[in-house]
């Protein structure tokens, strides 16, 4: 089983806001960042539209990804190394509260999740 309601209604209060709070409205015909859920796994990107101002397809960059391990009740924090995949954060240990992993991500103290 992926998530249930209730959960994905935490990780949209959570994860969500997130993104909701890094697309400021006056942006996001430049810069927009999304969140997408398959089975255990909700990763963050960034998207931006094609440079030459051409219609098509926005580029999508991964920011972080939260792996929930139902068995341990944990989320671990992943970040996306230069080769493009995706690598455990060791900083930060795996944790039961979803929002001090996204509170991590945000504060970026590290300098791994944006830009």
């Amino acid at each position: 089983m992926a998530f249930s309601e209730s959960e994905l209604e935490q990780i949209d209060v959570t994860v969500g806001e997130l993104c909701r709070n890094s697309s400021p409205p006056e942006h996001r015909d430049e810069l927009r960042c999304v969140y997408d859920i398959d089975g255990h796994c909700v990763s963050v990107f960034e998207e931006r539209p094609p440079w030459d101002g051409s219609p098509g397809e926005w580029t999508r960059v991964g920011v972080a990804r939260f792996r929930f391990f139902r068995s341990r009740g944990e989320w671990t924090l992943y970040w996306m190394r230069a080769d493009l995949k995706w690598h455990v954060f060791d900083a930060v240990p795996p944790s039961s509260d979803l929002a001090s992993l996204v509170a991590i991500v945000d504060e970026n103290r590290y300098g791994a999740f944006w830009g």
